[in-house]
């Protein structure tokens, strides 16, 4: 009974599941578990953001890359390595400025992006799937809007690209 009036007391918030943080984390779990279904092995979903970024991008520098996904830049640079590796990007060294890299997505990058286009539409249905039409748009709304307006609370904030 104390504990009950505890938690009546306190808006519910004893209840795990009353946290709007640990339900983001469960659905981001239940993505990441999608993900994989959906898209195979090939690349996590970090390498996907980065790549799918590069591609709209190219010529892109490393960090402005990192900015465009929402990542950490030492997250970046271990990605962009990786998929460098796997023969998916180039990282050239930019003239004026010897510290950056440029990148460029390969042909085989582009190639497996288009490979994975069926999988990122099922990937999307099958997450909300759950919602009827109506709900999916003002989830979609919601969720884009809580991201947004907390963009500047991020460890890694998305950096939107100059106009």
């Amino acid at each position: 009974m104390a504990t009950e009036r505890a938690q009546d007391s306190q808006g519910g918030m004893h209840d795990l599941y009353e946290h709007p943080g640990h339900l983001l984390r469960r659905a981001q779990q239940i993505s990441v578990s999608i993900f994989y279904d959906e898209m195979g092995s090939e690349l996590t979903p970090v390498q996907y953001a980065i790549l799918t970024r590069l591609a709209a991008h190219p010529g892109i520098d490393q960090v402005s890359l990192a900015g465009l996904a929402a990542i950490d830049t030492s997250t970046g640079a271990t990605v962009c390595a990786r998929l460098e590796e796997k023969g998916l990007l180039e990282r050239k060294v930019i003239p004026h400025n010897r510290r950056q890299r440029a990148l460029t997505i390969t042909t085989a990058g582009t190639r497996l992006l288009d490979t994975l286009v069926p999988g990122a539409q099922r990937l999307r249905q099958r997450l909300l799937d759950p919602l009827n039409p109506e709900e999916q748009a003002q989830f979609m709304a919601l969720l884009a809007k809580l991201v947004n307006e907390n963009n500047d609370q991020s460890r890694a904030p998305l950096a939107r690209p100059a106009a």
